[in-house]
């Protein structure tokens, strides 16, 4: 793939495109030569920004898709990938000539186009890309649900990144970083390792440059040394094999120096210099059957002293996308080596992923693609290009199993309600605690690989809204995020009906009734939390009861009084009572900002965090409550812990930097280490940030930030 991929790089020549796509296609079908003749027509006179054909590019891309793939309507879709796009060819046009599948490809293609342009913040801006490019993967990933789309499109991205030099810096980098936060992790979940590989380099060579140069000069200028111990490894490995019994034509070891990017990775990861690098080479073994692959781990084993924490068998227990191998690291005088072991049909599907489908003929085309959701589950508040890049965007998952032995595929950090979440929604959403290793513990959790994780249920549903930043998948944060906006509509919808009564003097049931005969059932909702709907309601139920019902409304009019706003302590009110004072009930415990419920009982306004359990069962029972809000500015209130050197003053210079970032300081406690150096202290403070990771930047340019706890989502304890 290298070699190929040089060869095309050089390539600016319509001639020599063609040849380079027969040479992958020498028996070509009658279509997928129609296919090349009316690309050179639909894009005759159009030149690239380095003034070579255009067509040069579409020809390459089937190239490219070709060597993945051979699949020839893949090809045929490639060559026409760009037409509709750029020329005055329809999608009707295409499916006269080429039929449904064709065309419907190249439409999948055109619309990632339109999605990117929608998405995606134009190369020449200034803003941050990362939060965008997030949304346009997860937007490209929802709307394009033919793998075959994705597998070409990521080829198409491959020859722009090998053809960057002819763009300006700054447009350079852009799309880099655009292909490492999108591109990249789709070929990583689809298991195509050759195109990942490529894309990830290529990206860090425009990215990073002095990063990429460091590395390279590295390799090079040990180039010779690195080879001398790959191959002394592989001949141990291969003498080891021969004594056992395996012929020569039995297996094939490939060795390697492991790919720019994930040495960078390394590097970051583990905070060390490449000199400290253990494990820069790598070895393949390929054999013929999966038993051997076990027969070849023993030899290994024996032979070297395994590194058993690095251990993985993928053969056993798959990877979703399909990817089969046994890991292990190895112990040898010439250093660490790292040891993949896997059979032919393994290392096919390992390099070229769903591709393998294709290019080897040993599967149809329906591919599940519904894992793929797995890959929005990194955090979308990161703005930092270079803080994602430390994070490890492509953290290695892990596999944990039911009590019956079904294994399943977390992300790394991922908590036992993801697990519950990962098995049915219905299981995560009535969660209550969870058995891991046969030992009780809380869903919060962290789960490790290969751990046995039963999850324990009730028959009700619960509600888990302080713990969607805890969990790592987008199946449980969409979960928790879905339950949490209908319990709030409900408990909206149940206020509305209770505060209208109260205002009235009615039962709850006949305001209910009242307003379903109004037509307002659907909207009434906005009643608990937007005063000028409260307001126009009241008079359009007044004046409704006024024509339809006028016995019954002289008779309401009689106890009732004209509402009026209500300032107490913290809190706005709007409503016909008296009220003398507010009470907190012991259940729960609302802090400034947080969505509120007030009961009202003997002239007393009894606030409650409307997500409270207890409060929830007083709303069902329709007891009388009354319009509320927060009389000032909504404050986030946090908690945090902070690392403290033992130095003269130190405090007041933490309290003053505060200060100087709008915080207001509630309490502060000191964690002291011996009597006379303070190790790290805890501070409590309200802010008008709402958001955490934000603040917690702001704090870390100054001070040591062990951690940070949002305290706003303080109930259902």
């Amino acid at each position: 793939m290298d070699a190929f991929l040089d060869k095309a790089k050089d390539i600016h020549t319509i001639e020599e495109a063609s040849a380079l796509l027969w040479e992958e296609l020498p028996s070509p079908l009658p279509a997928t030569i129609k296919a090349l003749e009316l690309s050179l027509k639909a894009h005759k006179g159009q030149t690239r920004k380095s003034g070579e054909p255009y067509i040069v590019h579409p020809i390459l891309v089937a190239a490219i898709t070709a060597k993945i793939s051979n699949d020839e309507m893949m090809v045929q879709a490639a060559l026409l990938h760009d037409v509709v796009e750029d020329t005055s060819y329809t999608i009707e046009d295409l499916v006269h000539v080429f039929g449904d599948d064709v065309a419907h490809m190249v439409e999948g293609l055109t619309k990632i186009v339109e999605i990117r342009h929608e998405e995606l913040i134009p190369s020449g801006s200034d803003e941050r890309l990362i939060n965008s490019a997030l949304t346009f993967r997860k937007m490209l990933i929802a709307s394009i649900k033919d793998v075959r789309v994705l597998v070409i499109k990521l080829c198409d991205r491959l020859h722009n990144m090998l053809t960057l030099d002819a763009l300006s810096f700054e447009k350079q980098k852009r799309i880099a970083e655009e292909t490492i936060v999108v591109y990249a992790p789709i070929a990583h979940r689809l298991g195509i390792s050759r195109l990942k590989n490529h894309l990830e380099d290529l990206s860090f060579y425009y990215i990073y440059p002095e990063d990429y140069k460091n590395i390279d000069t590295y390799i090079k200028s040990n180039a010779q040394n690195l080879k001398f111990k790959l191959n002394a490894v592989i001949q141990k490995v291969k003498d080891t094999m021969d004594k056992d019994g395996f012929n020569e034509d039995d297996f094939e070891i490939i060795g390697r120096v492991k790919h720019y990017y994930s040495i960078y990775l390394k590097m970051h990861r583990k905070g060390v210099s490449i000199e400290e690098v253990l494990d820069l080479l790598a070895i393949r073994i390929i054999v013929k059957k999966p038993i051997e692959c076990y027969r070849v781990l023993g030899l290994l084993h024996l032979k070297f002293t395994p590194l058993i924490s690095r251990f993985k068998d993928y053969i056993a227990v798959p990877k979703e996308n399909g990817y089969k191998t046994i890991h292990t690291t190895l112990f040898d005088e010439e250093g660490i080596v790292e040891a993949q072991i896997r059979t032919v049909e393994m290392h096919r599907l390992a390099e070229y992923g769903v591709a393998a489908h294709w290019k080897y003929k040993d599967g149809d085309n329906s591919v599940n693609l519904e894992w793929l959701e797995g890959l929005n589950y990194q955090n979308e508040s990161i703005e930092e290009f270079y803080e994602l890049a430390k994070s490890d965007l492509f953290s290695e998952d892990i596999t944990v199993f039911s009590p019956k032995g079904d294994y399943y595929t977390l992300p790394k950090g991922s908590v036992a309600l993801d697990f519950a979440y990962a098995i049915h929604s219905e299981v995560g959403a009535n969660a209550t605690e969870a058995l891991i290793n046969k030992q009780r513990s809380s869903l919060l959790t962290i789960l490790k690989n290969g751990d046995i994780v039963n999850i324990l249920k009730d028959n009700e549903p619960h509600l888990y809204c302080s713990w969607l930043d805890t969990v790592k998948t987008s199946k449980a944060q969409d979960g928790i995020r879905s339950s949490c906006r209908a319990r709030i509509k409900e408990t909206d919808t149940l206020s509305a009906y209770n505060i209208l009564g109260t205002l009235f003097s009615q039962k709850s049931t006949e305001i209910k009734a009242l307003l379903k005969s109004m037509g307002y059932n659907d909207s009434i909702y906005k009643l608990a939390v937007q005063l000028d709907y409260y307001k126009e309601t009241i008079h359009q139920v007044a004046e409704y009861m006024g024509t339809k019902e006028v016995r019954f409304w002289e008779l309401l009019k009689k106890g009732y009084r004209k509402p009026y706003i209500k300032e107490l302590e913290h809190f706005n009110f709007f409503t016909n009572k008296p009220i003398d004072g507010v009470e907190f009930d012991y259940c729960c415990h609302p802090k400034v900002g947080d969505q509120i419920v007030a009961f009202y009982k003997g002239s007393k306004a009894i606030i409650h965090h409307k997500l409270c359990k207890k409060s929830y069962a007083k709303i069902l029972e329709g007891e009388e409550m009354i319009y509320v809000s927060w009389s000032g500015s909504k404050l986030s209130r946090y908690r945090l812990t902070i690392s403290l050197q033992n130095q003269k003053g130190i405090l007041a210079d933490l309290l003053a930097k505060l200060s100087t970032l709008d915080l207001n300081i509630l309490s502060i406690e000191l964690g002291i280490r011996n009597s006379e150096q303070a190790e790290f202290c805890q501070i409590e403070v309200e802010s008008n940030e709402p958001k955490k990771l934000v603040l917690s930047e702001k704090i870390s340019q100054t001070f040591k930030l062990i951690e940070i706890i949002s305290l706003d989502d303080a109930y259902n304890k």
